[in-house]
């Protein structure tokens, strides 16, 4: 895309829905934060001990110059991280309930999300800065060990453990974490509001813990919550909101964590091509109301602006933007459950993405694509 011939408020326009676009691929994976004891309601602002999040904007480039992030060029690996944030409790360790990796190869014509699940075994080093001395834990622990900032044990950083969560992660992988974002509850059902809602194939009924069908909290009681319930029925559903984010939560379904983390991926997917179909670089008042529902919700953490990041992602197809669910099975003896590992079929996809060949293994097993 050539933009030196274009003006400076179309320029602008069409920085704006990439950049959007890329929050999408990142927010979206906002879908998975979630407080996951199962009693716990949205927070009203940033995660604790973060850094304040500047405004999402969208810098109109030199007429001259080339567009941003025009150097990137894959490979590209971005984590998403959902934490489960109390921010009303003080001292409260920020776990990491939801751990997505996009992956772009060199490139940047497609692109591979697949998630991690929060409870599988893995080997988080030492981190000297916040005091711990490592070992072989679930990967949800690896945010709240590394948030401990020695001295202030009620003023964890929710930054400081995203760097541990991204080192577990990347050890684990082999992929070198580019940039990435961590995200909470506040704000996102704003977004999908700001759009329409979104469209999605519920594929199985689910009915919710946590909802009532006029989208109130069901009410909490010893052994579990009372009320009427909110369900989704399975087949094509349009989804505002708060019943995206719902939607999303619920891991005491058929399939488990494993069946979210599919429902997660699909959202993400929904979202993007919500935001394509809307085709809101026309729209900049859309463009506005859609960037300023975001507010505090994202914490982008990268070397490059994100707007950078967003325009090398514009690219992507939406054909070629692949949901990768990788299975796995709990480790332990009797009930003595210790967490998760992937099989043999999900840890190879890993090392088959890294050598460039995902694309022939998915083909070799295809029940690893998730349908939408």
């Amino acid at each position: 895309m050539i933009l030196g011939s274009m003006a400076p408020r179309r320029r602008w326009l069409l920085l704006g829905l990439t950049a959007l676009a890329a929050v999408a691929l990142i927010a979206a994976g906002a879908v998975v934060i979630t407080r996951l004891t199962g009693d716990s309601k949205p927070g009203g602002g940033p995660v604790a001990g973060s850094p304040t999040p500047s405004p999402i904007g969208t810098p109109t480039p030199s007429p001259s110059g080339p567009p941003p992030g025009a150097d990137i060029t894959g490979p590209l690996n971005l984590l998403l991280v959902g934490v489960d944030t109390r921010v009303s409790v003080p001292g409260w360790e920020p776990h990491s309930d939801a751990v997505l990796v996009l992956h772009v190869p060199k490139g940047l014509g497609q692109a591979y999300l697949f998630s991690l699940p929060r409870d599988l075994l893995v080997d988080i080093p030492a981190f000297p800065k916040a005091g711990y001395k490592g070992g072989k834990t679930k990967l949800t622990h690896a945010m709240s060990f590394g948030s401990r900032v020695p001295g202030k044990p009620k003023q964890p950083s929710t930054a400081q453990g995203y760097e541990l969560l991204r080192s577990t992660v990347s050890g684990y992988t082999g992929l070198r974490i580019d940039a990435g974002a961590v995200l909470t509850f506040n704000g996102f059902d704003r977004l999908v509001n700001a759009l329409g809602g979104v469209d999605i194939y519920v594929d199985q009924r689910v009915e919710s813990l946590h909802r009532r069908p006029d989208g109130k909290y069901r009410e909490s009681a010893p052994g579990g919550y009372t009320g009427p319930q909110q369900v989704y029925e399975k087949g094509e559903q349009h989804l505002n909101g708060w019943q995206a984010l719902d939607y999303a939560r619920q891991r005491y379904i058929t399939g488990g964590d494993y069946a979210r983390q599919r429902h997660q991926q699909q959202l993400i997917k929904a979202l993007t091509r919500k935001i394509l179909d809307e085709n809101l670089a026309r729209q900049p008042e859309r463009v506005d109301q859609v960037v300023a529902a975001l507010g505090d919700t994202l914490i982008y953490v990268g070397g490059r602006r994100i707007v950078d990041i967003a325009y090398a992602l514009s690219g992507v197809p939406e054909n070629k933007f692949v949901l990768v669910g990788l299975p796995g099975a709990g480790v332990g003896k009797g009930s003595a459950y210790r967490g998760e590992q992937l099989t043999k079929v999900g840890r190879d996809f890993i090392t088959e993405l890294r050598a460039g060949r995902a694309d022939a293994y998915l083909a070799a097993h295809p029940t690893l694509v998730v349908k939408n």
